[in-house]
């Protein structure tokens, strides 16, 4: 297996743990978000969605769909401190997730 193939299983597998732990949040949802909710020019959509829904709907589905087609992987993430910031305050237990998070920054920026 080719270190490229074994880089994007890596973040395939890092992309399921996001998931099981928005899941495990009850912050994944089964109904898709209204159109507009993408028409945001905010940094994270943070006009249109939740942080956990943009997770769910543009990052997790972007990234998908760029490990399948074998693309290439941004070489920079900072999404972790997004979500210190946005559980911050909030009584929800956002550890696991942001753990989570971490781990794809660094696969994503070679850490």
């Amino acid at each position: 297996m080719s270190e490229v193939q074994s880089h994007l299983e890596r973040v395939a597998d890092s992309l399921l743990q996001i998931e099981l732990e928005l899941r495990q949040l009850d912050a994944w949802q089964l109904e898709a978000l209204p159109p507009e909710a993408f028409e945001s020019t905010q940094p994270f959509c943070l006009d249109t969605m939740e942080f956990t829904q943009w997770l769910q709907f543009v990052f997790l589905e972007r990234m998908r769909q760029l490990v399948e087609a074998g693309r290439p992987l941004p070489s920079v993430s900072g999404i972790a401190p997004m979500a210190e910031e946005y559980f911050r305050g909030r009584n929800l237990p956002g550890a696991r997730l942001t753990r989570a998070l971490k781990h794809m920054d660094d696969l994503l920026s070679g850490s």
